[in-house]
């Protein structure tokens, strides 16, 4: 085993040539990521420690996407957040404020998967509600590749940050800070 990278040991091939590894909703819209590749893996080591551990993915390299619900009055929001593996979210600060809601938190798992289309664990920002907003820390854009979720637990995307970033309803923002 090498230094772990963005790459690690998975067998990458263009995430459009395989709907099979994506869910529905990502598979329709990965054409809008020219960069994405896409690699199997064992579905029990889907989170994140276990899929860099086992792959050999450098964990700067990891991004994860988290679905916040939040609430201003009669107002729901629905977000996705992306930060790197190795470091955490302002979600009370920096996403609430960017959302403009009083109440934020972390989806409910069965929310999350039932508006999404996609299974726990395996969320990604590739074919999410296009009312959603998809706030990406600025360290995700730096790291260059990431891999990210495929919407399925038995496979991950490999895509340059810049394909995240052009999103039709992406903002960079600084909404994240590094692991102590």
């Amino acid at each position: 085993m090498g230094m772990p990278s963005a790459h690690g040991t998975l067998p990458w091939s263009p995430a459009a040539e395989h709907p099979e590894l994506l869910a529905d909703a990502t598979a329709d819209a990965v054409a809008s990521c020219p960069s994405a590749q896409v690699a199997p893996i064992d579905d029990t080591l889907a989170d994140t420690a276990a899929f860099c551990a086992a792959y050999d993915v450098a964990l700067g390299s990891s991004a994860n996407c988290v679905v916040v619900a939040g609430r201003r009055g009669d107002r729901e929001t629905y977000a996705a957040v992306m930060v790197l593996a190795t470091h955490r979210a302002d979600i009370n600060g920096v996403v609430r404020r960017h959302l403009d809601v009083r109440k934020i938190s972390f989806a409910p798992r069965e929310e999350a998967t039932g508006r999404t289309g996609m299974e726990f664990g395996g969320i990604t920002p590739i074919g999410l509600p296009s009312d959603w907003p998809v706030l990406i820390d600025r360290a995700v854009l730096e790291a260059g590749p990431v891999v990210v979720g495929s919407g399925l637990r038995r496979s991950k995307i490999l895509l340059d940050a810049a394909d995240l970033a052009a999103l039709p309803s992406a903002a960079v923002l600084d909404l994240a800070s590094p692991l102590a």
